[in-house]
Formats: C-alpha cells, sequence, structure tokens
C-alpha cells in the first residue's frame, strides 16, 4: 500500500527536521560554551611570588629545661607528668610542669636502704670496738699489776739463794714483756677500729651525700618559671609539641618557652623547587590565618643551606626565617601564616590563570596547551610558559591579547585539533 504526501505534508516534514537540526546543533554547542567559561589573557605588570604557610615564633625566647642534674643520677628520660595550660602568663618562680618522679623515687628509696644499713653496721662496730677495747683495756691493767708483783717478788729474793733470784728475774721479765705486748697490741686495736669506723662513716657520708643530690634532683623534677612572660610549648625534634605523657631529655631539653614577643618572626618551609629563588633581603607580606585582613610586613633574614625531610612534605624542604617589621601585641607564637614573598616584578606581560594551562604527553612529545574558542570549534594550542606565581603564570608565545582562553576543560577535550607553535593543526 502506498502513502501519497500531499504538499502539506511535506512543508510539515521538511519543518519537523529542520527544528529537529536546530535543536541538534544548539545542545550541541551549548555543552560546549555555555557550560564553559573563556577569559582574555590579562597584561601588565607580572608580581612573581612565592607562598607559603608559616608560624610565628619569637626571635628570642628563654628555654625552660628539664633538669640536666637528671644525668648525674643516671636518668636520661623524663616524663611530663601535668604542665599549666599554653598561653599562661607566669611569674618568676611560678608552677610551669611537674616530671614524672617515679624512676627517682626508686633510686631515693634505694640510697635511704643503704644509709640505714651502714648506720646499722656503724653502730654495731661501735659497741663491737667497744667491747674489745674494754677487755684489751683490762688485760693491759692486769699485766700492770702482774708486773708489779713480779718486781715485788725480785726485790724480796734477794735474800735468797741466786737459782730462786734468777727465777724471779726471768718471771718479771716474762711479765713485763708480755706487758709491752699487750700495750702494744692495744695502740694497734685502737687504730684498727678508728680506721674500721672512718671507712664506714666514708661510706655513710657518701650515702647522705648521694641522698642530698637525689633530694635536690627530685626538688628539680617540678618545674618553675626563670622569669615572667607566656608560657609556649616547646617542640621535640620532630616538630611535635611538648604536652602532658610526652618525653623530654636530659641533655638539655626544653619543656617550654618564654618568648619576647615584641620581636616576632614567621618560620616557614619552602620546597626544593622555590628555595634557589628565595633571597635574603627579599620583601614579604604576610597575613595571619587567625585574624582576618590583618596584613604585616616582613624581610626574609636567613634561607637554610641544606634541606630537611619534615614529615608534612614528601619532598625536601629549606628553613626559611622571615623578620616580621611590626610590633603587635595580638602576635602570638604557634599562631599560622600565609607568607607571600616577592622575587620579581615583570613590567609588560602577558599572563593567564594556572587553570587555564594543560600538559600533552604522549609517547616523547611532551608540551604545553591551552585551548582557545576559534569560530565553532575549540582548539588546542600550545605555548610556552614563564615565570609563574600561585595563581597565573606568563605566556612568552602561543596567545595574544584577544584570544578567546578556555578557563575549564572543554568536554572531549582530546578529540580537539591541536595547533603547535611554527606548524600547521594536527589531529591528536
Amino acid at each position: 500500500m502506498k502513502i501519497k504526501l500531499t504538499k502539506r505534508n511535506k512543508i510539515i516534514g521538511i519543518s519537523a527536521l529542520s527544528l529537529l537540526v536546530i535543536i541538534v546543533l544548539y545542545f550541541t554547542f551549548r555543552s560546549t560554551d555555555s557550560d564553559s567559561v573563556i577569559i582574555n589573557p590579562k597584561y601588565g605588570s607580572f608580581v612573581v611570588s612565592v607562598v607559603n604557610t608559616g608560624e610565628l615564633a619569637s626571635e628570642s625566647s628563654i628555654d625552660i629545661n628539664a633538669p640536666t642534674e637528671a644525668m648525674s643520677i643516671g636518668i636520661y628520660e623524663m616524663k611530663i607528668e601535668s604542665i599549666v595550660p599554653e598561653g599562661k602568663v607566669v611569674k618568676s618562680g611560678d608552677f610551669v610542669a611537674s616530671l614524672d618522679k617515679t624512676s627517682i623515687n626508686q633510686k631515693v628509696n634505694e640510697v635511704q636502704l643503704n644509709i640505714q644499713k651502714i648506720q646499722t653496721q656503724y653502730f654495731q662496730k661501735q659497741l663491737d670496738t667497744t667491747m674489745t677495747l674494754s677487755q684489751a683495756r683490762d688485760n693491759v691493767e692486769n699485766l700492770k699489776f702482774s708486773v708489779e708483783e713480779k718486781k715485788l717478788i725480785v726485790e724480796q729474793s734477794k735474800y735468797e739463794p741466786p737459782a730462786t733470784q734468777r727465777q724471779a728475774e726471768l718471771a718479771f721479765d716474762r711479765e713485763t714483756r708480755s706487758y709491752e705486748q699487750a700495750k702494744k697490741s692495744y695502740a694497734t686495736q685502737v687504730k684498727k677500729s678508728i680506721t674500721d669506723l672512718s671507712i664506714i662513716k666514708t661510706d655513710l657520708s657518701k650515702e647522705q651525700n648521694n641522698l642530698a643530690q637525689f633530694m635536690r634532683v627530685f626538688e628539680s623534677f617540678t618545674i618553675k618559671a626563670p622569669s615572667n612572660g607566656m608560657v609556649i610549648y616547646a617542640k621535640d625534634w620532630g616538630g611535635q609539641k611538648r604536652k602532658e605523657g610526652t618525653s623530654v631529655s636530659a641533655w638539655g631539653g626544653a619543656v617550654a618557652q618564654l618568648p619576647d614577643l615584641t620581636k616576632m618572626q614567621s618560620i616557614t618551609y619552602v620546597n626544593e623547587i622555590d628555595v634557589q629563588k628565595i633571597k635574603k633581603g627579599q620583601k614579604v607580606k604576610i597575613k595571619l590565618d587567625a585574624i582576618d585582613n590583618k596584613v604585616l610586613h616582613g624581610t626574609v633574614v636567613s634561607v637554610a643551606n641544606i634541606g630537611e625531610q619534615r614529615k608534612d612534605s614528601k619532598t625536601k624542604v629549606f628553613e626559611t626565617i622571615i623578620k616580621i617589621a611590626e610590633k603587635d601585641t595580638t602576635l602570638l607564637p604557634t599562631m599560622t601564616t600565609s607568607n607571600e614573598i616577592f622575587i620579581k616584578e615583570i613590567k609588560k606581560a602577558l599572563y593567564i590563570p594556572l587553570e587555564c594551562v594543560h600538559t600533552y604527553e604522549k609517547g616523547k612529545t611532551k608540551f604545553n596547551y591551552v585551548v582557545l574558542k576559534k569560530g565553532r570549534h575549540p582548539i588546542r594550542q600550545e605555548v610556552v610558559l614563564g615565570d609563574f606565581n600561585e595563581n597565573e603564570c606568563v605566556i612568552t608565545k602561543g596567545l595574544e591579547k584577544d584570544d578567546d582562553v578556555y578557563l575549564s576543560m572543554p568536554e572531549n577535550i582530546n578529540t580537539l585539533d591541536i595547533k603547535r607553535l611554527n606548524k600547521s593543526k594536527t589531529n591528536d
């Protein structure tokens, strides 16, 4: 069965087809342009800068250290048991922190036990010496009387036969020798007893001195402020703040600090890519994260020669210190700052946002490009990049002032034609 189309039906069909084409074209171009932001390159002065996060610190401060005397009694690591809140204003002599005294208590108890043992030994030795010397003195006295008795016998025997006289004289000589030996023995015993007691007394004095030293260290485990100021927690080697429960070394480890708030600086860490741009004397604009609309000014005073690996960075970073020009009572240590270090200014530059720049990489071919609006079809235009800052970069070749550049990436970007510098259009 054949359907015969009238002139009216043909017109309706053509109109419907035209409407369909218009709708398709509308949504095609709408998805490319209406959903994308298009900008023109800027031309004029371009500031090259490096922006890094930093932290406020005082140029000088008084360290509140753990007691180094602890090393003299064999304690090298101490745990912070309690510490005053950070930011508290203290006066000289005020309590700041206390360290765990468990280890030193054990040592104090050991020394006290040693002292008790030595004191007991000393008293016992005194008793023994007293008894021994008393017996020795009695023996000497008895021999002395015996000698006198023998002497009388000798005197009385002068009327006796010679043999009897001789026996009396020999008995007197024997008793005299015994008496002299007893006196010498007594003197030796006295010296020995004095020496023995002196040795014990020396040991006792040594342990008492140890106890006195331990007690001084014990008292130093309660840490007090050396002067007036605001307490700021010190940091360990890893950059972590010390607080209750953390440990501190006796090798001069600081528990806290009393900073000089009249001279402040911002300490930041610059990555190894940007550090070669940073020089001493460069000006810096500083913003505080905690205080909106506050802008400070500073100068780079030092850049580390050797990089370090920090926990929050995958690459080597270099410590950079920025001296703050203003004196401001609202500035407190550990406040976070945003530091914009000014590198140089290019008076006449063509530049665009970094979001406009893309990288093409296929095989050994690699270059940067932007997406330009050229008539109905966007193209990828190769560009040469110059200096850049945190948000924008200079284009030295490949763009003109009036070019329309896509800020956001269009759909199906990989299907767009590529225009290389000094070359014609090519397909990907």
